[in-house]
C-alpha cells in the first residue's frame, strides 16, 4: 500500500471538521421527538448522537494536536447549550457527555463539571434498565422495551467510564465496565465473533441476527479507547481483550479489496459503508498500536483508512454514509438504509486519520 503522507491527512483533517461543521438538515427525513420537537440528526447545532459522536471526533483531534481553534469550537458548542439547556435524557442524548468529559478532563473548566455530574446521576439512577442491569436502548424518538443495543456502549458506556476516571468516581467505571460485560453476553455471536445488532428480553432473540458494520464499528472502536479512557479491573480487561480478539480476528477476511467493509458484514450484496470502514479502521490501528492486536490488524487498519479517504469530497463531507439505522427485523431492512452525509461519519472519518497520524 501507498504510504499516506502525514501533511496530506492534516490537510484533509481540515477539511473533515469545516465539513462537519456545516452540515444542515435540508428536511429529506421527518423523525418527531417523543415530545412532539423536530428532531434533527444531521445539522451540527443540533444535541444529539450523531452530533455527539462528531464532538467526540474533534475532542480526539484536539487531544492529538492541541490546536486552539477546536478547543474553542468545542467550548462554544457546549456553551450555547448549556445557557440553551439540555435535552431530555436518553441513551442518544448522552452520546455528547463523552467529549465534554474529555474538553473537561484537560482544562477542568468549572462551567462543565455540574452539568457532567448531573448527567451522569440520572444515568444511574433514572435510565430505564433491562433484565440483568443493561441500559435500554430508549432514544428521543421511541422506547425501545427491554432491548439491548450494541451502540449504546459507545453512546454511554464511554462516558461513564471517561467520567468516571477524570472525577476520580470508580462506581462509574464499574457501571461502564458492567455495560460492555452485559451487551457482550448477549450481543457478541459466539459463532462468528462478530457482534449482533441487538438483543430483545421479550422476544428472547437478535432480531434479525444483523451483524451490522457500523454496530461492529461501535465495538472495534469502544474496546479500542476502553482502556485509555478508565482503568479496567484486570479480569474484565482480560475478558474484554478475548472479545476484541475474536472480532477481529471475524473482521479481516471480511474486508474488501480495495479496504472497505460492507454495511452487513458478511452479506456480499450489501453496499460498502464508509462510516463503519473507518470505525473499524481506527479501532484496528488502535489496537495495534496499544499492543491489543497484532500486524495484520494494523495493515487491514491503514488499508481501511485508504478507502476512507477515498471517500472525502474537496467540500470535506464523507460519502458513501449509511443513515441512523434502527432495530431490523430482517437483513434487507438494512440494505435498504439511504446514503447520508452525517455528523459521524464525519467524525468516525476523523478518529480514523487522527489514527493515522500515529502510524
Amino acid at each position: 500500500m501507498t504510504m499516506i503522507d502525514e501533511q496530506q491527512l492534516r490537510a484533509t483533517l481540515d477539511r473533515l471538521v469545516a465539513g462537519l461543521t456545516s452540515l444542515r438538515d435540508e428536511g429529506r427525513f421527518h423523525e418527531p421527538n417523543l415530545d412532539g420537537s423536530r428532531g434533527d440528526y444531521i445539522s451540527f447545532h443540533s444535541w444529539e448522537w450523531p452530533q455527539g459522536v462528531g464532538l467526540y471526533g474533534i475532542a480526539r483531534l484536539w487531544q492529538k494536536t492541541g490546536e486552539p481553534r477546536l478547543q474553542r469550537l468545542l467550548e462554544e458548542w457546549y456553551e450555547a447549550h448549556r445557557a440553551r439547556g439540555l435535552p431530555p435524557m436518553n441513551v442518544n442524548t448522552t452520546a455528547p457527555m463523552l467529549a465534554l468529559t474529555l474538553l473537561w478532563a484537560r482544562t477542568r473548566d468549572a462551567r462543565w463539571k455540574p452539568l457532567l455530574q448531573d448527567w451522569a446521576e440520572r444515568l444511574i439512577e433514572e435510565a430505564p434498565r433491562t433484565p440483568e442491569g443493561g441500559f435500554q436502548h430508549d432514544v428521543s424518538d421511541r422506547i425501545n422495551t427491554g432491548e439491548l443495543w450494541d451502540d449504546t456502549l459507545f453512546m454511554v458506556a464511554l462516558f461513564l467510564a471517561a467520567y468516571g476516571e477524570a472525577s476520580g468516581q470508580r462506581a462509574l467505571v464499574d457501571e461502564a465496565q458492567h455495560q460492555f460485560l452485559v451487551h457482550a453476553r448477549f450481543l457478541a455471536d459466539p459463532v462468528s465473533g462478530l457482534w449482533f445488532h441487538g438483543w430483545s428480553f421479550p422476544r428472547r432473540d437478535n432480531f434479525a441476527r444483523a451483524r451490522w458494520a457500523r454496530g461492529n464499528a461501535w465495538i472495534t472502536a469502544g474496546l479500542a479507547d476502553l482502556p485509555e479512557l478508565c482503568s479496567l479491573d484486570p479480569a474484565v480487561n482480560r475478558f474484554l481483550q478475548g472479545v476484541l480478539t475474536a472480532q477481529i480476528e471475524a473482521l479481516l477476511p471480511l474486508q474488501c479489496e480495495d479496504g472497505a467493509w460492507r454495511t452487513l458484514l458478511d452479506d456480499p450484496g450489501s453496499y460498502k459503508e464508509t462510516s463503519a470502514t473507518a470505525g473499524i479502521a481506527y479501532g484496528l490501528m488502535k489496537a495495534a498500536r496499544t499492543g491489543r492486536a497484532g500486524p495484520a490488524a494494523a495493515a487491514a487498519g491503514r488499508r481501511g483508512l485508504a478507502y476512507v479517504l477515498s471517500q472525502i469530497g474537496p467540500d470535506g463531507v464523507v460519502g458513501g454514509v449509511s443513515y441512523g439505522t434502527r432495530m431490523g427485523h430482517d437483513l434487507q431492512f438494512y440494505r435498504d438504509i439511504p446514503i447520508q452525509p452525517t455528523g459521524y461519519g464525519q467524525a468516525l472519518a476523523i478518529l480514523c486519520l487522527t489514527e493515522g497520524l500515529s502510524e
